[in-house]
């Protein structure tokens, strides 16, 4: 199953979770944890004529779909997310892609390790590269990343291998660009800086770069998109419309994550404060810091 997320993207197959058989019930703690952080979310506003919803008739996916749905998750055996810098970055993209890699390991509370970065060697073949029609620019195709380059190298343990690159992205020739795409299958991902830094200072790339990765990741866990609230797991058909979502996960794909991961809601908040406190993330720190205190009251 590829993924292309999340821009000019097409359906992407993600299926409807509505039609989930609901066998498994949610755990009374994780149930706990998401009333104490509900309101710290919007719920999902209307969308507007050029926003994801629009354009994608998307279900939603509650919790307990989740965990009926027979979903992608880490395994004992591969539970470590790896991330690999795919070309040439200056000392800001650098930056950008070292902290990303530790707001996923607080994210998802799973191990993150970065890999040596590698290069994508020119010239291309034809089919895996191509001049923008409408920005003359030189795109590569996602799938030659992710079958030439991703998979051959993808280690035994993991859970997920992440390309961040600063190339501009295509799936095929029906689209004008992604801002990435995964497998399902092959237990890889690609996305692109190339787009996340026009018209930003620092802090709005870290957090357009973060809320891609986060969300990228999501969906190789078999996370669909949320209608529900703003969330970070919420589609996104332009960047106004990624920079309104938050960088965290709303209550229902918050219990999904804790729930793979095997991991504390309690922990996950004091993890990412703390995170976003030592990278000058101060609004996003303080908000995290809160949610901590909520399901802390509630346990």
């Amino acid at each position: 199953m590829l993924i292309s997320d999340c821009a000019r993207a097409p359906n992407a197959e993600l299926g409807d979770g509505n039609q989930t058989e609901l066998k498994q019930s949610a755990p009374d703690d994780l149930v706990k944890a998401m009333k104490a952080v509900e309101p710290f979310f919007e719920p999902m506003r209307p969308a507007g004529p050029n926003d994801w919803l629009a354009s994608f008739n998307e279900p939603g996916q509650t919790f307990e779909q989740y965990i009926n749905s027979n979903p992608t998750m880490p395994t004992n055996d591969r539970k470590k997310i790896y991330v690999l810098p795919l070309g040439t970055f200056d000392s800001q993209q650098s930056k950008i892609i070292d902290i990303t890699a530790g707001y996923l390991a607080a994210f998802y509370g799973l191990p993150v390790e970065m890999l040596s970065p590698k290069k994508i060697h020119r010239p291309l073949r034809i089919k895996d590269s191509r001049t923008n029609p409408n920005s003359h620019v030189e795109q590569v195709r996602t799938g030659f990343i992710l079958d030439d380059i991703l998979q051959p190298i993808l280690p035994a343990d993991a859970s997920a291998l992440i390309a961040f690159t600063n190339e501009d992205l295509f799936p095929d020739e029906s689209m004008n660009y992604v801002f990435g795409q995964a497998s399902l299958e092959n237990r890889s991902a690609v996305w692109s800086l190339y787009r996340l830094d026009d018209n930003a200072n620092f802090n709005t790339f870290l957090r357009r770069t973060i809320k891609n990765a986060a969300h990228e990741t999501g969906h190789m866990f078999s996370m669909l998109h949320c209608t529900k609230y703003e969330c970070v797991m919420s589609g996104s058909n332009h960047m106004a419309e990624t920079d309104g979502h938050p960088i965290d996960a709303c209550p229902e794909c918050m219990a999904k994550i804790c729930w793979f991961s095997h991991g504390s809601p309690a922990e996950r908040y004091r993890n990412l404060a703390e995170f976003c406190k030592s990278n000058g993330l101060e609004k996003e720190a303080a908000d995290f810091e809160r949610k901590f205190e909520a399901v802390n009251a509630h346990g």
